[in-house]
């Protein structure tokens, strides 16, 4: 599946729904309401802009005619990302404030509809208080407990949210010429480490400025430790770090199930510490992505989930009911614009998250060494779109061979021209899928592969290799 990063431009919001010229008036004594206007391959060497898995993006049906309303024939606001199979997004802008004709209308019409909705509360209200003056009684009903003094349970979202907001920053990424972006992190351990995508702090590797927001407001400057591109991990550190950090738990995402209930914290379009809800929709989902930059891609066999994710919200953590953390959200599937007539896309309920075991791996390696290490076969694959699985080149990346000779698949005896359909128990119906599986395992690790050559299936046990860093 190819998806897309999070663009950071914010769509307008929509107009108000039109209400009939000629509806009536609601009743009021005395009063009438007002209306208002409407009018790689499995080396873990991906080549240059290669693109996904193959999978279709979702259609789109067409609009109800009569609402919303076309949209102005220009947008006041930056470009975004485009559609499935593009980039990660453009760069952080922020929005040029609207027109104030524009902002007028929408005003108006907001209005409108409280001026109805409120000459109708005030006639009823009338009613009421007539006949409460007449009669003994209350119709007034108190709550036992204000909102403030509401006990929140662990295991509920507000629970969750209230002890995990604390170790989640709000990250800005801003390179020397002055180009960056919004995402979000969390605090991995006391010693100041925070976990994020690399895509989130891709602008400020060579030189740049970073910023890391908590939400009491404190703010810190950080530095890159380690970035790790083909999985999209990366660890920064703050810099004067506070004494008292308190690192999310790390969850254990390969016993997550479907239908787990699932809590993403971010800064979808820049508004810091929102919080949304949903479930694990799917597991081992294969995703490629690029940052849209022309380099190389990013490959996960990705947790999905239909909480709300949105630009913005890179680099987060996705909890478990517990509060656990079992992924990194980093990248959503859209339609092919935004809406609104803006090209910025947003969330329609597919999102998708590294599992955390490999994040942690990854994290741990990059604030030990300062580089990825991947684990590999030794082998190129196709990364056409493909269902019938990974076939090994004729020839490697950069015109090296396509079985590395001494490698893992050379001594398994795999060849140019095999097509590689299972790892382990999971199937493999692409190069991308193939290589997203191989990361999930570490270097050392034993795998059973099977392929079919000359028409026949074939099964061989392989133990991974490693590489060091993304060239």
């Amino acid at each position: 599946m190819s998806t897309e990063n999070e663009g950071t431009a914010v769509p307008p919001a929509p107009s108000a729904p039109p209400v009939p010229v000629d509806a009536p008036a609601a009743p009021a004594p005395q009063a009438q309401a007002h209306q208002g206007p409407y009018g790689q391959d499995a080396q873990g060497q991906a080549p240059q802009g290669q693109g996904g898995a193959g999978h279709p993006g979702p259609s789109s049906s067409a609009p109800d005619p009569s609402w919303p309303p076309p949209p102005p024939p220009t947008s006041p606001y930056g470009d975004g990302g485009s559609g499935p199979g593009s980039g990660w997004g453009s760069s952080y802008q922020q929005p040029a404030p609207s027109s104030g004709r524009r902002r007028g209308g929408l005003v108006a019409a907001i209005l409108a509809a409280a001026l109805l909705a409120g000459g109708l509360g005030g006639g009823l209200g009338y009613v009421l208080a007539k006949n409460n003056d007449e009669s003994t009684g209350s119709t007034t009903v108190s709550a036992s407990a204000s909102g403030g003094d509401v006990k929140r349970d662990p295991g509920t979202t507000a629970g969750v949210a209230a002890k995990a907001l604390p170790s989640t920053v709000t990250i800005q990424a801003e390179s020397t010429s002055g180009e960056g972006g919004t995402g979000t992190g969390f605090v991995f351990d006391k010693q100041g480490h925070i976990v994020t995508n690399n895509h989130v702090v891709a602008d400020a590797v060579d030189g740049g400025k970073l910023t890391a927001t908590f939400p009491s407001g404190k703010k810190y400057d950080a530095e890159v430790v380690g970035h790790a591109q083909g999985y999209d991990v990366a660890v920064i550190k703050l810099k004067d770090a506070p004494s008292d950090l308190k690192p999310l738990t790390l969850g254990d995402s390969d016993k997550v199930a479907v239908g787990d209930a699932t809590i993403a914290i971010g800064a979808p379009f820049g508004l810091s510490d929102t919080v949304t809800t949903g479930i694990i929709s799917a597991k081992n989902r294969p995703v490629a992505s690029s940052d849209g930059s022309g380099s190389q891609a990013s490959y996960m066999s990705a947790l999905q989930t239909d909480a709300s994710i949105n630009p913005g919200n890179s680099g987060g953590p996705l909890l478990d009911a517990q509060g656990n953390v079992i992924g990194i959200n980093s990248a959503i599937q859209s339609t092919g614009n935004g809406g609104f007539g803006t090209g910025q896309s947003g969330s329609i309920g597919l999102g998708f998250a590294i599992p955390i075991n490999q994040a942690k791996y990854v994290a741990q390696e990059l604030i030990k060494n300062g580089k990825p290490v991947y684990a590999k076969i030794g082998a190129s694959v196709s990364l056409d779109d493909s269902s019938d699985g990974a076939q090994i080149t004729d020839q490697g990346a950069g015109g090296a061979a396509p079985v590395e000779p001494g490698g893992p698949a050379a001594k398994a005896g795999l060849k140019p021209g095999d097509v590689i359909i299972k790892l382990d128990d999971r199937v493999i119906d692409s190069g991308p899928t193939l290589i997203g599986e191989i990361w999930t395992h570490q270097p050392g690790d034993k795998v059973t592969i099977t392929y079919e050559r000359g028409g026949k299936q074939h099964t061989v046990d392989v133990t991974l290799g490693s590489r060091v860093g993304d060239n």
